[in-house]
Parts: C-alpha cells; structure tokens; sequence
C-alpha cells in the first residue's frame, strides 16, 4: 500500500475537481534560458510595466508627459498642485546625490503650464 500525504492527497483532489484545468500558459512549454534576470523580463513583460530610470531621466520623462499627464485633469487647483509637486521633486533631486548619467532638467513654468492646460 502506498503512502499519500496530506499535500499530495490536497493536489491529487484538486486534479480531479478541475482546479488547474485553463490555467494561463497551460500546454505551453516553458521558456527557460541562461538569463539569470529572466523572471524580471516576464514580470515587466506580464504586467506591461515601464523599466526603472535614473531619477534625472525619471523626471525628465515626467516633464515631457506632463500635458497628457494634465489632460484629463478637470480643476485648475488640482493642475496646479500637480506641476508644483512635478518642480519640487526636480528641486529635491538637484540635492541629492546622481543617480545614472548627469541629466539636467529644468523645472516647469506652472503659468505655462497651466495656460496650455486652459486652451485644452
């Protein structure tokens, strides 16, 4: 008589009930390969995500996304605080330490900013 333990009785349940029945990736081999940062490729990969920046360049996409950042931003107040906070990050990251390649950004003028804003 074989021995069952209790996962594998927990797993051989599950196989019957249909738990891992459509699972995403099912009948799909495995894509495995020497690169040992694989898992953080699928994960951005899966998830759609943007890879990590230095703060310069971090900051200085921010600035050049900041209209569609802005567009769907309905009070004037609320527009305002954000390219203010968008300026004192910039300022907080003149005082620290370089991270990555020396970016200068400039800040935002907020009336520019807040005038094209209005014409939207």
């Amino acid at each position: 008589m074989a021995y069952e333990s209790w996962i594998d009785r927990q797993v051989r349940e599950a196989i019957e009930r249909g738990a891992f029945d459509d699972l995403p990736g099912a009948g799909k081999p495995l894509s495995l390969n020497d690169d040992p940062d694989w898992w953080v490729k699928s994960k951005i990969a899966a998830e759609n995500l943007e890879p990590l920046l230095p703060t310069s360049l971090a900051l200085r996409r921010e600035v050049q996304r900041l209209p569609e950042t802005l567009a769907n931003v309905r009070v004037e107040q609320e527009a305002r605080a954000i390219v203010e906070d968008l300026n004192a990050r910039i300022k907080d990251s003149y005082l620290r330490p370089q991270d990555g390649p020396r970016v200068v950004v400039g800040l935002v003028d907020v009336a520019e900013a807040i005038s094209q804003w209005r014409q939207r």
